[in-house]
């Protein structure tokens, strides 16, 4: 770029997206007259879906901005609990983000998962066509265009992951509501219905179950149950109280 000058500065929070240069304040970045402050913005490593009210000036701007010579350009980041308009809360998560997706699930959020990397093309298109948000570390998967919403996931830890995810956006919690290996509802299962699918130590120990109404998997309070619970009640805790939409195994 060899066009005017601006001086800009990100939020805190955004200073791990740009350049070690740029982590102290404000700096000076040239600008070609051309693009967009959006443009200028991912140029520097921020992904648009992390960046919320740019101001120049101290007046907030749209991405479309042209920035002009001189210009103080603050890139804050994005509001929370952040408001996604225009469909239902829904999520999209990639390949690596296995855990977090099961915990989403378990929480009752729809929270769809490929376990195979089926490619950051197919996943931003899946992302556009059934309006979901496309949850990813991947900064360049987030700046593909055709997402039709996105959110950087800063942690590689899934406790730190879920607790980001829940903040940002307070999805409605339905604890064991959802399966957790499809996504599909679970509902209440009779024991002689499901008797097929257990083994003889579960049909002797257990008679409360639930079953996927998508996939058929059965679901009961296991030896794991302990530790789901956990992070169930620690979830419901800190991100509201559930209980009205809690599921058949609650």
């Amino acid at each position: 770029m060899n066009g005017p000058e601006i001086h800009l500065e990100v939020d805190p929070e955004l200073r791990l997206f740009v350049a070690h240069e740029r982590r102290n304040g404000r700096t000076v970045v040239i600008t070609d007259g051309a693009s967009t402050l959006g443009h200028v913005v991912e140029s520097l490593g921020v992904p648009l879906t992390e960046a919320g009210q740019l101001l120049v000036d101290g007046r907030p701007v749209p991405v479309s901005h042209i920035p002009g010579a001189g210009e103080i350009v603050e890139v804050r980041a994005v509001a929370r609990p952040q408001r996604i308009e225009g469909a239902p809360l829904r999520f999209l998560l990639d390949v690596h983000l296995g855990t977090l997706a099961r915990r989403l699930r378990l929480l009752g959020v729809d929270a769809a998962y490929e376990s195979a990397d089926i490619g950051d093309p197919a996943l931003a298109a899946l992302s556009a066509r059934e309006q979901r948000v496309l949850l990813s570390r991947d900064r360049g998967l987030l700046r593909r265009r055709e997402i039709w919403a996105g959110a950087y996931i800063y942690s590689d830890r899934p406790d730190d992951q879920l607790r980001d995810v829940l903040e940002r956006f307070a999805p409605v919690l339905a604890p064991w509501s959802r399966c957790t290996a499809c996504n599909g509802q679970l509902a209440e299962a009779d024991k002689d219905s499901v008797s097929g699918q257990l083994e003889h130590g579960t049909q002797r120990s257990y008679d409360v179950f639930a079953q996927c109404v998508e996939c058929g998997r059965v679901y009961w309070r296991g030896a794991h149950h302990a530790h789901l619970e956990k992070i169930v009640a620690g979830a419901v805790d800190e991100f509201g109280d559930a209980s009205d939409q809690a599921g058949p195994l609650l």
